[in-house]
């Protein structure tokens, strides 16, 4: 029987262990993390979700703060079209950590960053542009281009001079997304280097709908696209993601035509992850009940999550000030209509309960709001119970080498 390390994943000139651990955000994919794979020989990936968040946590910078007191004035007010994003501030919180991580990285394996289109940010084509291309300018191996059709993202990068050297990828969630894709990119003359097909069962923000994600399933959809770039004569490298477990699992996409896997839930719970030690407990003690596809995301994508994520029910005032990510064009977020409709249904009422949508900028920063793969609550089974009852922590090295070397749909336990 095979296992992962009997194939490789060729992308240009470079030749990888077919695992590529998905972009989580904010800051759940650390530096650490994506490290890690790139030393193994892999992919790893960083996330570009609240840069400027990122930045102050992990390098002492005051972009948050700095936004906040500008728009101070502004808190009480319903109308946030005024709340713009500095877009040097946030050209230098994407070199900074794109840098800082590549200046580490160790081993013959990749760093890519994910970069999510539904991070509107009061004026999504230009905070999109400085986004990809401040990242391009400082080094970054790859960039995957997620949550969103991404149809005029290849445009935005064309002009740079890195545009054709970087390896651009799409994640889609069937084929036509990706046909779609193509076809408006087609006149940069430039193919993504590799698509990631991610099927209902991933983790965060799924690209199906809220009542019939449970109708797809990642290989038939994989089937179809890669049977379809067969036709076309298109040779895209197309990596499966969501509810890929075990090596076993690996192995039974790359032997049907897929030239490396996407995972990330079993990550969570690595040492590197940037979960705070008890929300991966959480994690670990899911039982399959526990967790729930919903509605409560301001960018009207279904999210995977735990039910007991605070972040479901919380009432805070939102946060558009100092981070204010998902505000559209108009400077309109979902979450700004439900609190203030909230705020006159209980007029006087110190705490109020918002069901329907969160304030998810506040929350994914908090660590709050725990999405999470399908399989979860299978966690519990890739590690061990410790004397005080908590469950072991485990190395990123030893999630991916399980990946690369098991067989059988087997998991080795940590030593």
């Amino acid at each position: 029987m095979n296992c992962v390390d009997d194939f490789r994943l060729r992308l240009g000139k470079r030749e990888l262990v077919p695992i590529m651990i998905g972009g989580m955000g904010v800051d759940i994919s650390t530096a650490e993390l994506a490290l890690e794979a790139a030393r193994l020989g892999g992919i790893g990936h960083i996330s570009d979700a609240m840069i400027k968040t990122v930045s102050d946590r992990r390098y002492d910078t005051k972009f948050v703060s700095v936004k906040q007191k500008r728009y101070k004035h502004n808190v009480a007010n319903v109308d946030k079209s005024e709340v713009k994003f500095d877009l040097g501030d946030v050209a230098e919180a994407t070199r900074l950590h794109v840098q800082s991580t590549m200046e580490a990285k160790r081993g013959e394996g990749l760093i890519f960053i994910n970069c999510m289109e539904k991070l509107t940010m009061n004026a999504p084509k230009e905070t999109l542009r400085v986004r990809l291309t401040a990242a391009m300018d400082a080094g970054i191996d790859g960039i995957t281009l997620a949550a969103g059709l991404h149809l005029g993202s290849f445009a935005l990068m064309e002009d740079h001079p890195r545009f054709r050297d970087v390896k651009l990828g799409i994640i889609v969630s069937s084929l036509r997304a990706l046909q779609l894709f193509l076809r408006k990119s087609a006149r940069t003359g430039r193919l993504p280097d590799y698509v990631v097909v991610e099927g209902p069962l991933a983790g965060g923000h799924l690209g199906f709908g809220l009542d019939d994600w449970m109708k797809h399933d990642l290989r038939t959809i994989t089937t179809e696209v890669l049977g379809w770039l067969r036709q076309e004569k298109l040779d895209i490298p197309v990596v499966p993601a969501g509810g890929i477990f075990t090596g076993t699992d690996a192995v039974s996409y790359l032997e049907t035509g897929s030239a490396a896997v996407q995972v990330a839930t079993r990550f969570t719970v690595a040492k590197e992850c940037g979960l705070p030690a008890k929300v991966q407990q959480e994690y670990f003690k899911a039982g399959e009940d526990d967790i729930e596809v919903n509605g409560i995301s301001p960018t009207g994508y279904p999210m995977r999550m735990l039910k007991g994520s605070p972040a479901i029910g919380a009432g805070i005032r939102p946060n558009c000030e100092a981070y204010g990510y998902l505000l559209d064009s108009n400077g309109h977020c979902a979450y700004i209509d439900a609190y203030y409709r909230e705020v006159a249904l209980h007029p006087g009422d110190k705490n109020i309960a918002v069901w329907d949508k969160t304030c998810l900028c506040t929350h994914m920063r908090n660590f709050d709001c725990w999405t999470c793969g399908h399989y979860t609550y299978r966690l519990k089974d890739t590690t061990r119970r410790l004397g005080d009852g908590s469950y072991q922590l485990l190395a990123a090295e030893h999630i991916f080498r399980d990946y690369q070397f098991s067989k059988d749909g087997k998991v080795a336990l940590p030593d």
